[in-house]
C-alpha cells in the first residue's frame, strides 16, 4: 500500500544523518509540489481540447505532425478493433486521445508518465473505462517480457500505433541497419508479433500492413514498403524463438512456406519443434531432403499429375502409394483443424514405407512414363509434409 514515506541511500556514513534527511526532503518536496500543481492545472482542460494542438508537434519529417498520426490511428485502430470483435467507436475515441497527454504539463516535466497521466486525465474527463485503459495500454509491451493490454480497445490502439510507425518509416526509407535503429522499429515489430500471438489474434500481417498503407499519408510511400516490411517483421520471429530455445532451423522450415499469419506461423513452429524431437524425425527430414533434391533436378513437376496406379511396378512403390493415400485421408482432418503437431506425428508412421521405397525402387527408371509416375509419387509424399513446413530444412 502506498505510504507517505521514502527511503534514500547514501555512499558515506554520515555523522549527522538528520542533515542528509533534510537535504533529500528539500529536493523531494518541490517535485511533489510541482506534480500537484501540474495535476491541478492540467485538469482544467480536457484531453480532447488538446487534440488540435497536436498539429504544432512534428512527429517525423515527411510524415507530418502528431495530429496527422492520431487521425491515421483513429481510422486504423477502429478497423483493427472491428476485426477483433471489439468496439470500433471506442478504439477510434481512444486513438484520438492517445497522444494528447504529451501536451500536458505533467508529461512535459515527468516524461515517463506518458500514457499513465493520460489514463487518469481521461478518467477525470468521464471517458469510457476502456478508453482510459487504452491511454496506458497503447505503450504495452514496452520491453521484452512486459505485460500486454488487457482491453480489446487498448490492444487495437497498441497495434495501430506500432504499425503506423513501421509503415511510415519504412515508407520513407528509414529502415534499421546493423546497430542503428533510432526509431526502435525492431522493438515495435516484436511488439506487434507478441500482441498477435499471445493475445490469440487471427489477423494476417499482410492485411494489417495493407490497412496501414491505405491510410492518409502526407507523402508518397515507397512502392516496395509492404514487401520489405513484411519480410523484416517476420524475420523478427527468429529472435523470439531463440529466447524460447527453439532452433533457428525449425523457424526456417516454417518460414519457407511464406505464411504471413503470425498466429498460424507460431502454431506451426511449435508443432515442428515437437516433431523434431521424435525418434523418426531425423530420418524423415533426410528423406524429405532427398525427395526435394530429386524433384528440384526434375522440375517439370510444378503441377504434378496424380499417380497412375497402373504404372506402379515394384511392391515397395505400391505399398508407399497406398500408405500415402491412406495417410492423406486419415491426417487431412487434423490439418484442417490446424492441429499441426498431431498431423506431423501421424506422418511418422510413413517412415518404414519411405525407407523401403528408397531401398528397393530406382526412381529414375529407363521407362519415361514409369519415371514420371515415381516422381509424381515423391511429389505427393513431399506435399504431405510441406502442408505444415519444409521438413527437409531440419
Amino acid at each position: 500500500k502506498l505510504m507517505p514515506n521514502f527511503i534514500t541511500l547514501c555512499n558515506i556514513e554520515s555523522k549527522d544523518p538528520q542533515q542528509v534527511i533534510e537535504g533529500n526532503e528539500k529536493v523531494i518536496r518541490p517535485r511533489l509540489a510541482d506534480a500537484k500543481f501540474f495535476w491541478d492545472t492540467d485538469r482544467k482542460q480536457k484531453l480532447e481540447d488538446r487534440f488540435d494542438k497536436l498539429s504544432t508537434v512534428v512527429w517525423v519529417q515527411k510524415l507530418g505532425t502528431l495530429k496527422d498520426k492520431s487521425e491515421r490511428l483513429m481510422k486504423l485502430a477502429s478497423k483493427i478493433a472491428g476485426a477483433m470483435g471489439g468496439d470500433p467507436a471506442l478504439a477510434e475515441r481512444a486513438a484520438k486521445l492517445a497522444k494528447t497527454d504529451l501536451l500536458s504539463d505533467m508529461v512535459y516535466e515527468f516524461t515517463d508518465l506518458q500514457g499513465l497521466a493520460g489514463s487518469y486525465y481521461a478518467k477525470q474527463d468521464g471517458e469510457h473505462a476502456d478508453v482510459c485503459a487504452a491511454m496506458k495500454e497503447q505503450y504495452m509491451p514496452a520491453y521484452a517480457g512486459d505485460e500486454l493490454p488487457a482491453t480489446v480497445t487498448g490492444l487495437a490502439v497498441a497495434l495501430a500505433d506500432r504499425l503506423d510507425s513501421l509503415v511510415g518509416l519504412f515508407g520513407i526509407g528509414q529502415i534499421p541497419t546493423g546497430g542503428k535503429d533510432p526509431y526502435a522499429l525492431r522493438r515495435a515489430s516484436l511488439g506487434v508479433l507478441r500482441l498477435l500471438v499471445e493475445k490469440n489474434i487471427n489477423i494476417d500481417l499482410s492485411d494489417l500492413i495493407d490497412w496501414a498503407i491505405e491510410n492518409n499519408w502526407s507523402t508518397d510511400l515507397k512502392e516496395d514498403t509492404k514487401g520489405k516490411l513484411t519480410e523484416y517483421m517476420l524475420d523478427r520471429f527468429s529472435a523470439m524463438y531463440q529466447d524460447q530455445n527453439i532452433p533457428t532451423v525449425v523457424f526456417q522450415a516454417v518460414r519457407a512456406k511464406g505464411i504471413t499469419q503470425p498466429l498460424d506461423v507460431n502454431s506451426r513452429v511449435h508443432a515442428v519443434h515437437a516433431f523434431s524431437k521424435l525418434d523418426s524425425a531425423e530420418a524423415l527430414a533426410a528423406a524429405n531432403k532427398r525427395v526435394s533434391n530429386i524433384l528440384s533436378k526434375n522440375d517439370a513437376f510444378i503441377d504434378a499429375p496424380s499417380v497412375n496406379e497402373a504404372l506402379l511396378q515394384e511392391d515397395a512403390e505400391k505399398v508407399l502409394a497406398n500408405a500415402l493415400n491412406e495417410k492423406a485421408k486419415e491426417a487431412g482432418p487434423l490439418f484442417d483443424k490446424s492441429e499441426y503437431e498431431a498431423y506431423l506425428t501421424s506422418l511418422t508412421s510413413l517412415r518404414d514405407s519411405i525407407d523401403n521405397f528408397f531401398d528397393n525402387v530406382m526412381v529414375m527408371a529407363d521407362d519415361e512414363a514409369v519415371k514420371q509416375n515415381r516422381l509424381a509419387l515423391l511429389n505427393q509424399l513431399r506435399n504431405l509434409f510441406l502442408k505444415v513446413a519444409d521438413i527437409s530444412l531440419l
